[in-house]
């Protein structure tokens, strides 16, 4: 009884990927999570609040960008100083094959749902997905993206370190709610989901 840890804890660090995402998302890379939070801020207010036009800002930023570039290339020229050091601009083709991968996953994968609700009548699943379809359309008709977005970036750097700093009894909560979930989830199906079936076997049976 000595030992107050669980004994199953999961390694949060591990589960983000344990690279350089996973230290700023747990604050373990201090500034990275600054800079991450501040450019957040930065950009929800400037668009959000303070009104500026994603496209007219981006443009001006390039066209900044391109005459300081341009000034600085023909000075060093003139000058006979070095050139704005500039890294190679090109997307690897094991880059794109990586994304073509992924979204390859991905769509297959709603493929698959898609397919398991319409032909194989999976009511369990289709309720999932109306239920997630439906609270992704009330939280829309809430917020904008670009506000969504923020606060996807705020969740981002707060859950994490708190379940890692709380696991736990987050882990408990959660085994109660899934408990409790699961209880209410069976009583619909057996008061529910079992007549709708017997309604469909009665049906074939008459054709």
């Amino acid at each position: 009884m000595g030992d107050s840890m669980p004994p199953h804890r999961i390694s949060v660090h591990q589960a983000l990927g344990g690279g350089a995402v996973a230290d700023v998302l747990l604050w373990r890379n201090w500034s990275g999570g600054i800079v991450v939070l501040t450019s957040a801020t930065a950009s929800w207010y400037l668009f959000e609040r303070a009104g500026y036009n994603l496209l007219s800002f981006g443009a001006n930023v390039l066209l900044l960008l391109v005459v300081i570039l341009f000034f600085w290339a023909k000075s060093a020229s003139l000058l006979n100083r070095p050139l704005p050091p500039l890294p190679d601009m090109e997307i690897s083709e094991a880059s794109v094959m990586k994304v073509a991968d992924t979204l390859h996953v991905w769509i297959n994968r709603g493929l698959s749902i898609a397919r398991d609700i319409a032909i194989g009548r999976n009511f369990k699943l289709f309720l999932q997905v109306s239920v997630f379809l439906w609270v992704a359309s009330y939280i829309g008709s809430i917020f904008n993206f670009l506000t969504l977005a923020y606060v996807g970036v705020l969740i981002s750097l707060s859950v994490p370190v708190l379940y890692d700093k709380f696991q736990h009894h987050i882990d408990e909560k959660l085994s109660v709610a899934n408990r409790s979930i699961q209880t209410q989830y069976r009583k619909l199906d057996e008061s529910i989901l079992k007549k709708i079936t017997m309604q469909s076997n009665k049906e074939k049976k008459v054709q």
